[in-house]
C-alpha cells in the first residue's frame, strides 16, 4: 500500500512540476506583435484618429497606453483635433461595427508613446498637399 502511494505522490510531484512553465506565452495569429508606427494623431470629442505618414491610411486610435490623450492634452491646444507628430508602437485591429470607430475599416491600438511632439516633420509626413513646380520649357 505505501509503494502506491509513494507512486502516487512522485507522479502528483512529477506533474506538477512539468506543469509549471516559465516560458512566455507565444504570439498568436490572434495577437499580432507591436509595431512602431509614425503619423499625425488628431483628438478631439468625437474622434481619435491616426494617419499613418507611410501609406497615408487613417485609423481610429484606441489608447490602451494612457498616455498618448494624455500628452495631447499637455500641449494645450485651443482647438480641438490639431495633428500632432507621434511615433506609437501598437497593433492594428478590425474596427467594431458600432460606435465612432465604426467609420473606419481599421484601428490602431496603441500600447506605448515613443514621441509625442507638434513638430511635424515635413519629410516624414507632409500634411500639405505636394504642388507639382512648373517645368521650363526646352529651348
Amino acid at each position: 500500500m505505501k509503494t502506491i502511494l509513494n507512486r502516487g505522490l512522485v507522479l502528483l510531484i512529477l506533474i506538477t512540476v512539468f506543469s509549471c512553465n516559465n516560458n512566455p506565452p507565444k504570439q498568436t495569429a490572434k495577437t499580432p506583435a507591436p509595431v512602431i508606427y509614425r503619423g499625425l494623431y488628431s483628438y478631439g470629442p468625437e474622434v481619435k484618429s491616426f494617419k499613418d505618414c507611410k501609406s497615408g491610411q487613417e485609423f481610429w486610435a484606441a489608447d490602451s497606453s494612457a498616455k498618448l490623450e494624455l500628452g495631447y492634452s499637455e500641449l494645450h491646444f485651443e482647438k480641438p483635433y490639431e495633428p500632432v507628430y507621434v511615433e506609437v508602437e501598437g497593433r492594428k485591429i478590425k474596427s467594431g461595427k458600432e460606435g465612432a470607430a465604426s467609420e473606419f475599416d481599421s484601428t490602431l491600438v496603441v500600447t506605448k508613446v515613443v514621441k509625442l511632439t507638434k513638430d511635424i516633420p515635413g519629410d516624414m509626413c507632409n500634411t500639405e498637399p505636394k504642388q507639382e513646380t512648373a517645368k521650363p520649357k526646352a529651348k
